[in-house]
């Protein structure tokens, strides 16, 4: 696949598909731009190249109606915050007056499109949606690793017809973070699946386990596993909490056993929290994981959405090694899944 390096970026209109589907309150404010933060790297990038820059993304689920909270103009003004100038927002994504917008962008130009998904063309797979953004720039780009997993045409039909197509920054470094855990990692390697829902879980914890020497899991999923008596091709390296299996916490002792693992670990993956987090008082579990983590110095790699809501909340997600934006395009990437964001840029 290639990368922006391999561009001269200059004068040219690029067409940046991003993942600024970031959590909003009833009134629309972020409650949490970690998504946001982790693009600037790419925008930025281009600024530096004089590129004419057209960032696009979905927010929300607005079934392809105007919806006024789900607008992109909070975005807009917290891109311009970060970046130190305005950065301009369209009415709309497609249309003769946006391509006349993208058209005139300046070297270093930011322009913003409205939200993708008022146009249920996006979700439907409608090539003629497709050629209308394809207008609107002469490369390419793909930021948004998270959506990689889905066939929204913006992520798998633009790249089709745009043939001048790469990674961002933010997508290169998401693969080489997750192919570090996933071939060769530095062992020992401890994989950590908290959360629930083993049905989507249970081929990527079947695939990990291929390389890692241990498997810790929640107490939810280890109870789903038994209640639907869930096979595993190496059930030896699989650890499950001690005690009751509940969704509320592990105990003392379930914490002994998890920390002495981790402190013998070279690379951990970690995935979904090991209790109600959201209540201080179940928390201490997935805070001991998170302590154990830092603490043992290996090369961390951790994702999901509840995960990374809780490392942001406790202040530490700058101590791990790479936080992947992608939730459940980690778990895909990491069971062996072809994602089609990705395989339509090779």
């Amino acid at each position: 696949m290639k990368t922006l390096k391999d561009f001269n970026l200059t004068d040219k209109r690029i067409l940046v598909r991003c993942d600024f589907n970031v959590p909003l309150d009833k009134k629309g404010n972020i409650l949490d731009d970690f998504r946001i933060k982790q693009t600037l790297p790419t925008i930025k990038y281009l600024i530096e190249e004089r590129a004419k820059i057209i960032l696009m993304s979905h927010l929300g689920e607005p079934d392809g109606k105007i919806v006024p909270e789900l607008k992109m103009d909070r975005i807009a003004e917290r891109l311009s915050e970060y970046l130190g100038f305005s950065v301009a927002k369209t009415d709309d994504c497609i249309g003769p007056g946006i391509e006349s917008e993208a058209s005139t962008l300046e070297d270093g130009g930011v322009l913003l499109l409205e939200n993708l998904r008022f146009h249920k063309e996006e979700t439907e797979n409608d090539l003629e949606f497709a050629k209308k953004l394809s207008y609107l720039g002469d490369i390419y780009v793909n930021d948004a690793f998270s959506v990689c997993h889905r066939d929204n045409i913006s992520v798998v039909g633009v790249p089709q017809l745009m043939l001048q197509h790469c990674m961002g920054l933010l997508l290169e470094k998401e693969i080489e973070s997750l192919d570090k855990v996933m071939i060769n990692p530095e062992k020992p390697m401890i994989a950590i699946i908290g959360g629930k829902k083993v049905e989507t879980k249970s081929k990527f914890i079947d695939n990990i386990s291929k390389v890692a020497d241990f498997v810790i899991i929640s107490g939810l999923i280890a109870k789903e596993i038994m209640d639907k008596n869930i096979k595993f091709k190496f059930p030896e390296k699989i650890i499950v909490p001690v005690g009751k299996l509940d969704a509320l916490d592990i105990n003392n002792e379930s914490i002994k056993i998890f920390q002495e693992k981790i402190a013998s670990a070279k690379t951990i993956l970690w995935n979904g929290p090991f209790g109600k987090f959201e209540e201080e008082k179940y928390a201490k579990g997935t805070l001991a994981i998170a302590n154990a983590i830092v603490d043992s110095g290996a090369y961390s790699v951790v994702g999901g959405g509840e995960t990374v809501e809780f490392l942001e909340k406790q202040g530490m997600i700058d101590k791990f090694g790479h936080v992947s934006t992608g939730g459940g395009a980690m778990m895909s990437y990491l069971a062996g899944d072809k994602l089609p964001g990705i395989e339509v840029l090779k």
